[in-house]
């Protein structure tokens, strides 16, 4: 079986909707594919629906943005949880929240700058999305600012860049205990990779791993082969499952589903530890 267990739609900063990401995936010669969108379950019904249409097993999950009180961003793979569970959809509605006015107020110190409005942005965001800095880029790109929404992110919406804003996000290991309370499976996304900015030490992994962490992603290609080591040790040490994804965003990303991929085993695992939702086949 090819299980590809990271992929996003244009819930988030997908280019593809959510029914698009299952015909995708069955193109590319998928048997499961995990639709992840960031901090949103909103592109599940419509996954689901295209997966049984195409007869594909199609795997709800989500991810969430997270911050280390030393300010480095942790992303949080969420699999099988409950979408409705209270204290999970509180923490993730009031990161959606601290994003759009974050992204308001990357737009207005863009716009003195660069030939950008807010309803240049609002154009490349899908109905019910949450506005990001992947919808800025894409308003850049349009403005023929940057090529393509690489070199936005390398450039001008680097996170040492003057236009850059911090918003809210939960710390790892409290979004690690919502998602167990919402019987979800929490997996730690692309822990290593280095290219993305600053990656956590030691003390992260083992509060994640403290609040109930389950596994971590180690095939993935932001992740250098060094890193990925480090993580099947930290895996065998600790017990945790090893998922492969390709982290698909359509057009938006270079990335391509099935490029990396996690086993039967690993899924069928996930399946056993979840309670908060189903695989649909």
């Amino acid at each position: 079986m090819r299980i590809d267990l990271h992929a996003h739609s244009n819930v988030s900063d997908g280019t593809e909707p959510p029914a698009g990401v299952i015909v995708s995936a069955v193109a590319a010669g998928l048997d499961a594919v995990a639709l992840t969108d960031h901090d949103s379950t909103d592109g599940w019904d419509s996954a689901a629906a295209a997966a049984r249409e195409h007869g594909i097993a199609f795997v709800p999950g989500m991810e969430i943005s997270c911050r280390t009180g030393k300010g480095i961003s942790v992303h949080l793979l969420s699999y099988l949880h409950d979408p409705t569970h209270k204290g999970l959809l509180e923490e993730i509605t009031k990161s959606k929240d601290a994003r759009l006015t974050r992204a308001e107020h990357m737009v207005t110190l863009l716009s003195e700058d660069y030939p950008l409005t807010w309803d240049d942005v609002i154009h490349h965001v899908a109905p019910g999305a949450t506005v990001g800095r992947p919808h800025i880029a894409d308003a850049l790109v349009a403005a023929g600012v940057v090529a393509d929404r690489t070199e936005a992110f390398t450039s001008i919406l680097t996170s040492h860049s003057r236009y850059f804003v911090q918003h809210y996000a939960p710390n790892p290991a409290t979004a690690v205990e919502l998602v167990r309370a919402a019987g979800g499976v929490p997996v730690f996304a692309h822990p290593v990779a280095s290219s993305r900015g600053r990656t956590v030490g030691q003390d992260t992994y083992q509060e994640m791993i403290d609040a109930g962490l389950l596994g971590v992603e180690v095939e993935h290609r932001d992740n250098p082969e060094e890193g990925r080591r480090f993580l099947r040790e930290l895996a065998a040490e600790h017990g945790l499952l090893m998922t492969g994804s390709s982290d698909y965003h359509g057009t938006g990303k270079p990335n391509l589903l099935g490029e990396n991929l996690t086993t039967p085993q690993v899924l069928a695992r996930i399946e056993e530890l979840a309670t908060g939702s189903t695989v649909v086949r």
